[in-house]
């Protein structure tokens, strides 16, 4: 029996994901997708004693595009999902894995002493696991 690599979520994470003011348009949040190449976007806290929050692609197809919004007049504020599923830096990923399939959600952001740390996608993760867990000679 071999023993199961431990990764952890710090290992696996994008350091420094994109951030975006809630009260951008939809149009400023597609286009600083584009140009940064990511599918999701962390809307900043406001203060202290405030969120996280995310939009991602999928928010924008479901609750603007989909329903015939503008994405000039819709704020990403109106669209992002607060607060955000958040885990901690040092979890293992097995872990990690288990938290966002159980809530059915394809990215958190990573968290370390109470501070953004970065965002973590179930894909990532998944393939490192498998990865890190093939015996060897395979």
């Amino acid at each position: 029996m071999t023993r199961e690599a431990i990764t952890r979520v710090g290992d696996v994470m994008t350091a420094s994901p994109q951030i975006i003011d809630g009260l951008a348009s939809v149009r400023d949040a597609i286009d600083l997708m584009r140009d940064k190449h990511v599918s999701s976007l962390i809307i900043d806290k406001r203060h202290d004693d405030d969120e996280y929050g995310m939009v991602t692609v999928r928010d924008i197809a479901e609750k603007v595009i989909g329903i015939g919004r503008s994405v000039d007049r819709t704020s990403v504020y109106e669209i992002m999902t607060k607060p955000v599923l958040t885990v901690n830096r040092q979890m293992s990923i097995k872990y990690a894995i288990r938290l966002l399939t159980r809530f059915r959600l394809s990215r958190a952001l990573v968290i370390e002493h109470g501070k953004m740390a970065g965002i973590v996608t179930l894909r990532d993760m998944a393939v490192r696991y498998v990865d890190a867990n093939e015996p060897d000679g395979e």
